[in-house]
């Protein structure tokens, strides 16, 4: 009896992990979905690369994002490694707390020509203004001070209309794609 209690046990396991396979392989049967070029590309994100790269890497960058932070060298040594075919876009999502600042921050920078080298020193100091996954933009404003922006400028900037504009339209499209 305890022996045939122990295969009838085990013929149901199999039968259940077999049921459970069949619905994860037909779930994925159909492979990728094809994203929206509209949704990835819009005029107003940063790009760094050649227009014609046979690769186009499009991040969703929170940048208080330890992940986004840790992420972003590889992708600058992949660009190294691969001169001339790579092109990087970045888009701006703001999931942690208080990020949303700082995004501000990177958006107002671009109006003084200034966006990458400020994405270099967000990135740099992100220890220490993004504390338990909370960013803190009070603490960012130091360590922006040798990029060379106009800071009286750039705070004024960061409430511009096309500043929030473009942040709703990167939220927005990140949501469109399921980029959490």
């Amino acid at each position: 009896m305890k022996r045939s209690s122990i295969f009838i046990l085990a013929l149901v396991v199999l039968g259940g992990l077999f049921l459970l396979a069949t619905l994860v392989y037909k779930g994925g049967k159909d492979g990728p979905t094809k994203a929206d070029p509209a949704l990835l590309l819009r005029m107003h994100a940063p790009t760094l690369g050649p227009a014609d790269a046979k690769v186009h890497i499009v991040e969703f960058l929170d940048p208080a994002c330890e992940t986004c932070r840790a992420f972003y060298p590889f992708v600058k040594q992949l660009m190294a490694a691969n001169p001339g075919k790579i092109k990087l876009t970045t888009r701006h999502v703001d999931f942690h707390p208080g990020a949303d600042q700082v995004v501000k921050v990177l958006e107002a920078a671009k109006k003084q020509g200034k966006y990458w080298p400020t994405l270099e020193a967000v990135l740099a100091s992100q220890p220490q203004w993004a504390i338990n996954h909370q960013a803190r933009v009070e603490l960012l404003w130091p360590h922006l001070e040798s990029v060379g922006l106009d800071l009286d400028r750039l705070r004024n900037d960061m409430n511009a209309d096309d500043v929030e504009r473009n942040m709703k339209q990167d939220r927005a499209d990140a949501n469109a794609l399921k980029v959490e």
